[in-house]
């Protein structure tokens, strides 16, 4: 059995050395490591366990007369978040990041769970709580009977020792500080670092074949296991969300209205065909110069979700006036909001959608109006 310890790494890099220590002491090999970062993450272990012989992870393995051979762990393996045109991420600042960084984590952990001769020791101790919440929900998604969830903990004075990385063989006196961060010296001996296992339920011998195909979000995997034919969509303006198969999106109030016009538009719709199907009839579908003569429903819509102020107290920018610009990129916005909520099954039932007739682009929703219902 191949041991691949996949940790998410901040800028203490001590995370992987301590875990590496942890897991030796209760006899758990390890044959490779990867590690899930960010771009100043990257430079951090790049420094502190890759830089050579004298780095950390080289002397942890010099001083437990560890092969360095026996653990695949070279610059390759260190994977780092990079935005949409390929730029690495420096940080986890907003919630594009973190669904990019959770794009990553249910990578790693599809691919390294594809063989069964492996086991993973996932390590959430590392790096911002968004960090370890995505990975452990990565494990959630593809984890298997032989893999591990694991948390470390370190000694407090110990972990945030920015030269510690595991208590050497032979014990030796380091600066620290104390519960006061006033600088003491202490012992690495007294160093407790200790492996800590995290129960996890795993959802994957419920998944289909085809999405262990390749990597999906955590939406699109949940949502599969919802079972019972079709479901409706509810597009309520009280609770201003979509839900569909127990699962809620939340929008913005000018998204919210945009959308709820072009439900409106489909529920409403009497197909010129007797025998149209409404699931991809584009009757209702709309032009832009439709939108706009129709805007006071819009606006009005908007109103109800908004709050009760005058329409003149508010701001004649936006939904208030709407161009083709902001309306496609409230379009574009809210479908963005949808497939992160519902995940490939928003690309099939909720996206708002265009079509082309003739040289005008229509807008609307590929829906069946039987399965659509609209709470006001």
């Amino acid at each position: 059995m191949k041991n691949i310890l996949l940790a998410v790494v901040g800028l203490s890099p001590q995370v992987v050395t301590e875990a590496l220590y942890a897991l030796h002491q209760q006899q758990k090999e390890v044959h490779a490591i990867h590690i899930i970062t960010t771009r100043d993450g990257k430079e951090q272990v790049y420094a502190n366990l890759l830089g050579g012989e004298n780095s950390a992870y080289q002397k942890y393995l010099r001083d437990y007369e560890i092969d360095p051979a026996s653990i695949e762990f070279t610059h390759h393996n260190v994977h780092v978040i990079h935005d949409s045109v390929g730029n690495e991420i420096p940080d986890i600042i907003d919630g594009e990041d973190n669904e990019l960084l959770l794009r990553l984590c249910m990578d790693k952990a599809f691919h390294l769970t594809k063989d069964p001769e492996s086991a993973v020791f996932f390590s959430v101790a590392g790096g911002r709580k968004t960090m370890s919440s995505c990975l452990a929900l990565a494990a959630q998604m593809y984890g298997r009977p032989q893999d591990r969830l694991y948390h470390v903990l370190v000694s407090p004075q110990f972990e945030s020792n920015r030269d510690f990385y595991f208590p050497p063989k032979e014990s030796a006196l380091i600066e620290v500080r104390d519960k006061d961060n006033l600088p003491i010296h202490m012992e690495t001996g007294r160093a407790q670092v200790s492996l800590i296992p995290l129960p996890f339920i795993s959802v994957r011998d419920r998944l289909t074949p085809a999405h262990l195909i390749e990597p999906a979000d955590p939406a699109t995997l949940m949502l599969s296991l919802v079972k019972g034919g079709q479901q409706p969509v509810t597009v309520s303006l009280a609770d201003k969300k979509i839900k569909y198969k127990g699962r809620e999106c939340d929008l913005r109030p000018a998204h919210m209205a945009l959308y709820f016009f072009l439900a409106s538009q489909k529920k409403e719709c009497r197909p010129e065909k007797k025998d149209a199907s409404c699931k991809n009839c584009t009757d209702c579908f709309v032009e832009w110069d439709d939108i706009e003569d129709k805007h006071p429903e819009i606006t009005n819509v908007y109103q109800k979700i908004a709050g009760t102020r005058p329409v003149g107290e508010m701001s004649k920018d936006g939904i208030m006036s709407i161009s083709y610009e902001n309306f496609n990129g409230y379009k574009s916005k809210a479908n963005k909001q949808l497939i992160s909520s519902f995940g490939e099954f928003a690309k099939k039932f909720l996206v708002i959608a265009t079509d082309r007739s003739g040289d005008n682009i229509r807008y609307g929703i590929h829906l069946d109006k039987n399965l659509l219902r609209l709470e006001y």
